[in-house]
């Protein structure tokens, strides 16, 4: 397999990735040859032809093709299909998938192509924006051979070449870094309307984070830091104190002001996890995790030793035994009880677990509120006004500490 600066590169799919890609394979001095299903796809592209018949003809013309089709579908019907790329693969052929398609599709495909002896990449591209500019980072998984006989392609329109691995490795990257910039999305969202509901401008929020991390250093730090520290856990002990007293303040401001945060529930829930520091070992002794997870439970009011064997059976099996198993989360068994509670009628029950539900920061005052309007499709009216009592009474006592 041999690719060299004399090899003929071609592009199926001339949208945003494909056409820019296309336009920079050209402004490089390798104009390619390609196909889309729209004949005119080509017209505004600088220095590309017009598209051939098929992608079967792109392939008997071409030595390394990027495919950049909208979904596995699409993927598969120009690389296996009848007028597809393998229909006409030649020796020294590599197809460099450029579309974000799962795992698996990834792996189909490679596998028809090494079936007829065609070289196979997966290439996730990002900033999709800058295709045509030479911008883009080409994220590529295969063999380094396979790789390294490409390269001369790759690099004449992607500013970077990173080989990820093995195939797959590259989609997996691309993945991984599309759940970090949605996930990053979604924080900011819910950020913004933590500090909106405080009358912070949603521009003031972006000031300050452009001027206190205009690089975003600290998106990547904590990934960084376990790569480069050798000291890393004990520094994030130390982050882990700041953390959890930061996202702490957060729920805080959220239940004042009725503000759901659910990504902050999780931060604050696994911010061991996410520190990679050890989780903190539940208490070997039945009666003691008994204890613990009783007062995690309601929070202030702490059963204390059992006098009785009804109070030994609550502290020993209901909670050292069933409210402490893993299978579920705390709060998930909580909202489990709640909804029972609702349904036998009993505003004083209900008020006691929304109490302790607030001051564990598991739901917020607006989100017990409409748990009573889901619950009363279910309970009944008359059960719904006793767990309307309930947890309105509950929020009247958290607002007014």
């Amino acid at each position: 397999m041999s690719v060299t600066q004399n090899s003929i590169a071609g592009v199926v799919g001339l949208g945003m990735i494909g056409g820019g890609v296309a336009v920079s394979l050209a402004a490089s001095g390798r104009p390619p040859v390609v196909f889309d299903i729209r004949p005119e796809a080509a017209d505004t592209l600088d220095g590309v032809p017009a598209p051939l018949g098929s992608p079967a003809e792109v392939a008997r013309a071409a030595d390394v093709v990027m495919v950049a089709v909208v979904n596995a579908d699409q993927a598969r019907t120009v690389i296996t299909g009848p007028d597809g790329l393998l229909a006409a693969a030649h020796p020294g052929l590599i197809i460099v998938l450029q579309s974000t398609v799962a795992l698996p599709v990834v792996h189909e495909l490679a596998e028809a192509c090494e079936a007829v002896g065609v070289g196979f990449l997966d290439c996730g591209v990002t900033p999709g924006d800058r295709a045509a500019e030479h911008g883009m980072v080409a994220i590529v998984g295969g063999d380094t051979s396979t790789v390294e006989a490409a390269r001369p392609v790759l690099d004449d329109w992607a500013k970077k070449v990173v080989h990820c691995g093995p195939v797959g490795a590259g989609m997996a990257t691309k993945i991984a870094r599309n759940v970090i910039t949605y996930g990053s999305w979604s924080v900011v969202a819910e950020a913004a309307a933590l500090a909106g509901s405080a009358g912070v401008d949603p521009g003031t929020l972006a000031e300050v984070i452009d001027a206190a991390d205009p690089q975003g250093r600290t998106l990547l730090q904590l990934l960084r830091m376990h790569q480069q520290d050798p000291a890393a856990e004990k520094t994030a002990e130390q982050i882990e104190v700041l953390m959890t007293k930061d996202l702490d303040a957060a729920r805080a401001l959220a239940g004042e002001r009725a503000v759901g945060v659910p990504i902050v529930e999780v931060a604050r829930r696994d911010a061991r996890q996410t520190l990679k520091l050890p989780a903190e070992p539940a208490p070997a002794d039945r009666r003691e995790r008994g204890l613990a997870t009783a007062a995690r439970v309601y929070p202030g009011l702490p059963l204390g030793e059992p006098v009785d064997p009804f109070t030994e059976a609550t502290v020993d099996f209901l909670f050292g035994d069933v409210w402490s198993r893993d299978g579920l989360s705390l709060r998930d068994r909580r909202l489990l009880t709640l909804g029972v509670a609702a349904s036998v009628g009993r505003a004083d029950l209900v008020q006691i677990q929304a109490a302790g539900a607030l001051a564990g920061g598991d739901v917020t005052p607006a989100q017990l509120q409409e748990a009573v309007l889901q619950l009363g499709v279910y309970v009944g009216w008359c059960n719904a006004t006793a767990t309307y009592q309930g947890i309105t009474a509950a929020i009247s006592s958290l607002e007014g500490k």
